[in-house]
């Protein structure tokens, strides 16, 4: 896809890969819409010159807010990367909160479902569109620590793998991007090696632009082999991840 000129809509772009994102695809030549819900960062996106909705999308009241600020805006390109962990190990003292992980599963697979499903009708009208589903690696193989996240990436993979067959002769190309480790504020106080968001996010661009149906960054290319060789030998590598 040529993505100068085209209109995209970014959850999540405010922050993190998101902020790459949005960036990286008004430096294309895309018209930019994106979420936050941390109002300095919302004030400061803004202040740079882009179209902020300030949503909460971990809840159906924010999902209703964003869709509602979008009705009557034509978008050709839908990238669903807001996401959120929540802490859930029961190593740690206490039990896991049981409303972030709640939270969580909403922010990260309950919101992507609603916003393709209410979006729709206007991607369809388009010559040609995208909707691009940031999952992770952990989708193909979860790690200990990080269950609840783990469970709805690899729910959110799942259902972007159907909707693409559902899609596969209409003029909307689905694309799964799989992120690594990457520098974020979800991820500080990790010790493994991360991806900069700026290089994720300039792979995620360059595999939407080739039309790609999976943008396996960094390094998932090789998590993504070794699971071709032996789906027991990638879970026994990622579970202690």
């Amino acid at each position: 896809m040529n993505l100068s000129g085209k209109t995209a809509l970014v959850t999540g772009g405010t922050d993190g890969i998101g902020a790459q994102l949005v960036r990286q695809l008004r430096a294309k030549g895309a018209a930019v819409i994106t979420t936050g819900r941390n109002a300095e960062r919302v004030a400061a996106t803004r202040a740079d010159g882009f179209d902020v909705i300030a949503c909460d999308l971990s809840n159906r009241e924010g999902v209703d807010a964003l869709i509602a600020g979008m009705s009557g805006r034509t978008i050709d390109i839908l990238v669903n990367n807001a996401g959120a962990g929540a802490d859930h190990d029961f190593r740690n003292p206490g039990l896991p909160d049981a409303g972030a992980a709640d939270a969580a599963i909403f922010l990260n697979l309950n919101a992507p479902i609603h916003l393709i499903t209410a979006l729709m009708a206007t991607l369809k009208s388009r010559p040609e569109a995208q909707i691009v589903n940031v999952t992770s690696g952990l989708a193909i193989a979860p790690r200990a620590g990080g269950p609840v996240y783990c469970a709805t990436k690899a729910a959110l993979r799942s259902y972007t793998q159907a909707l693409r067959y559902q899609l596969k002769d209409t003029n909307i190309h689905v694309v799964e991007a799989l992120p690594p480790v990457v520098e974020t504020k979800m991820t500080a106080g990790r010790d493994s090696r991360k991806m900069a968001p700026e290089e994720c996010a300039r792979q995620i661009i360059a595999a939407m632009e080739r039309g790609a149906d999976e943008a396996n960054v960094g390094m998932v290319r090789l998590l993504q082999r070794v699971h071709s060789l032996s789906p027991a030998l990638a879970r026994r590598i990622m579970i202690k991840f």
